[in-house]
């Protein structure tokens, strides 16, 4: 756990779980409504007839307030995943992914925007949000390259989990092509293997 991360925890440990979720709600509440301007800690306050102060006590920022509230209503896509197989892996992930996707795009989306504008607020989600979906991604591909799946030195390696991430995104923007849950798997099965894979091999 990093500094920052590890402060923000103990100013939340002086509130109670349950108020901390209803804080996390309006937060997540607010999101949907206008997206990340619309969120104001005046705002949040109002709505949960909180003191102003209390939150900036407790998250010190904004960004680190939407932060913790985007990361707590969800779980990394892709811990835990181990078939025993790249190609497992690699479609267990796309399941995941296709079936979690629209439950979190509409929050994500509430804060693309603000993700390039606000440096602040970029990188609390590198280290709240994104960061452990691409450390689960690489663990895949480390043990793959352990098993002999993947040459050590492929290139394509370091393309893995941003394309992957950066598909979840595009699909949304491309729905007349993209319309089923079957396009991340095909994604897996058409794309990232075929790059992947040692030059003789084929995948069954």
């Amino acid at each position: 756990m990093s500094t920052q991360a590890a402060t923000a925890a103990a100013r939340r440990g002086k509130i109670t779980p349950e108020r901390e979720s209803e804080l996390y709600e309006a937060v997540l509440r607010l999101l949907r409504e206008g997206g990340y301007d619309a969120v104001t800690m005046e705002g949040v306050a109002a709505r949960t007839k909180c003191g102003k102060a209390t939150l900036y006590r407790q998250w010190g920022s904004k960004p680190q307030l939407v932060t913790a509230a985007l990361a707590k209503q969800r779980c990394v896509f892709f811990s835990g995943i181990d078939t025993g197989s790249l190609a497992g892996d690699l479609r267990e992930a796309a399941h995941l992914a296709a079936t979690r996707r629209d439950h979190d795009a509409e929050l994500m989306e509430a804060v693309s925007q603000a993700y390039v504008q606000y440096p602040d607020l970029r990188e609390a989600l590198r280290e709240t949000v994104i960061s452990p979906e691409v450390a689960a991604l690489d663990t895949i591909l480390k043990r793959a390259v352990e098993r002999g799946e993947i040459d050590a030195d492929n290139p394509a390696i370091g393309f893995v989990a941003p394309c992957f991430l950066g598909m979840l995104r595009v699909e949304r923007l491309f729905e007349e092509r993209f319309a089923d849950a079957s396009t991340m798997r095909a994604f897996v099965d058409s794309v990232l293997l075929p790059a992947l894979r040692p030059t003789g091999r084929v995948e069954v």
